[in-house]
């Protein structure tokens, strides 16, 4: 993460609404500005009213997915999306690192059908706080997803389709159960930075380094810790995995350099490891052996899980990074990263990536395989979210294309659902894209 401070404050504020200077022109020439004068708050209420949620047979009917009223706006959709790949800046701590790395990528063909829209649902908003910092949503089924809808973590069935809030940190939060080390005091008003949900297991993360662990099954709050005092505390990242023994562990990724795992069956520190620059995400290997560091420094790490000593650089990126994922092979990982790329490497020959992949507007901010290895999603900061086919060499993707600022993808375990959090002052939602099959029958089951 890049800022430090104070300062942080000021840049959340200042790139709230993400990394776009045009989304004025966006709220205001296509959606109107809810915070506009009555009459234009009527119409906003009227579109709101009449921009319900859009099913799959919606869209085959051809409604826009998000339900953008383009036929009644002053530009068409072709155009704005124009306006936007010109106008978009793109977020960078190192000055032209985009365009550095655009002569190593490798071309993909567009075209491929992985996973198809199923619905979009306003009623559900998922939002960001900090606009580095985009792991916000995560589903546990094909029917069941957890994400932050401004200070509560909320629970969306999309059987029932009904919402839940499964935890609200506006308040005071202090843990129900006695561990020792833990914060028996809690937290007040803590701001989520970042989110991971495993099973029934939710840990949040806060901007002072605050971890908050609750199991979904249980009435309220098993844990409170918070990781470090320094000033630049901030949590960027949590990966939850077992352990090769088996037991239950979580990383947590932070702004002072440090990485800490936990033992969740006692909520204990079991490790801390310290790099020489902020880390902004952790991914560990299938096997446990091994970990992806990234952060603010162009070259990643990959380090032994029990002694935190390098293995290997990873050279290659020009800018930041704040996202990784390893295949469930065990062999290949992904790192992404503010110079607009994804990279793809394989342990056994680190010396250059596989294959560098590229974004349409900004950093790749999360990345994701679904469970089986076949698919890899990456999302841009907005927009956009790729699709690669990974078990043909990343040569073909789907690109899902939208409007908004991105919170979080997520593959549910089963791979059947991708769930993307879009974050937009009018048309802020949740998108359900389902896998393909070329079984049509199941629609009707399902």
């Amino acid at each position: 993460m890049s800022h430090e401070g104070d300062e942080m404050e000021n840049v959340v504020d200042d790139y709230e609404m993400g990394e776009v200077d045009d989304d004025i022109y966006f709220r205001a020439r296509v959606v109107g500005d809810s915070e506009s004068d009555d009459e234009d708050d009527d119409e906003y209420d009227n579109l709101d009213n009449k921009i319900t949620d859009t099913s799959a047979a919606d869209a085959r009917d051809g409604k826009d997915i998000q339900g953008i009223p383009w036929g009644r706006l002053s530009i068409s959709r072709e155009k704005y999306r124009q306006t936007r790949l010109e106008q978009y800046k793109n977020y960078e701590n190192i000055p032209q690192s985009a365009e550095g790395s655009e002569k190593v990528c490798k071309p993909t063909r567009k075209g491929g059908k992985y996973y198809e829209f199923w619905q979009n649902t306003r009623s559900v908003k998922s939002t960001i706080l900090h606009f580095q910092l985009r792991n916000l949503v995560w589903s546990t089924s094909k029917h069941d997803v957890y994400l932050m809808s401004h200070f509560s973590i909320i629970h969306w069935s999309s059987l029932s389709g009904k919402k839940t809030e499964v935890l609200n940190v506006s308040g005071h939060v202090a843990p129900c159960e006695k561990h020792p080390g833990s914060l028996l005091e809690g937290f007040t008003q803590t701001q989520v930075s970042t989110l991971a949900v495993r099973d029934t297991l939710l840990i949040a993360g806060g901007f002072q380094g605050e971890l908050i662990c609750k199991y979904i099954d249980r009435p309220g709050v098993s844990y409170c810790s918070r990781t470090t005092y320094d000033d630049n505390a901030i949590t960027n990242a949590i990966d939850i995995y077992d352990s090769p023994s088996g037991a239950a562990h979580f990383m947590a990724s932070n702004n002072d350099c440090g990485v800490r795992d936990f033992d969740l069956e006692r909520f204990q520190l079991s490790k801390h490891f310290c790099f020489p620059w902020p880390v902004n995400h952790t991914s560990l290997s299938p096997d446990g052996k091994l970990i992806v560091i990234v952060g603010d420094n162009p070259d990643g790490v990959l380090v032994d899980s029990q002694t935190g000593k390098t293995v290997a650089p990873l050279s290659g990126h020009l800018d930041f990074s704040f996202a990784s994922a390893w295949h469930p092979d065990g062999h290949t990982f992904a790192t992404g990263n503010q110079d607009k790329t994804c990279r793809i490497w394989d342990v056994r020959n680190l010396s250059k990536s596989v294959a560098v992949l590229k974004g349409n507007l900004g950093a790749i901010r999360s990345i994701r395989f679904t469970s089986d290895g076949k698919y890899m999603a990456m999302a841009e900061p907005a927009d956009f979210v790729h699709v690669y086919d990974a078990n043909n060499g990343y040569e073909k993707e789907q690109e899902i294309d939208f409007f908004g600022e991105i919170s979080g993808v997520s593959f549910s375990p089963d791979t059947e659902s991708l769930f993307i959090g879009v974050w937009d002052r009018t048309y802020g939602s949740l998108l359900q894209y389902n896998r393909c099959r070329n079984h049509l029958y199941l629609d009707s089951l399902l």
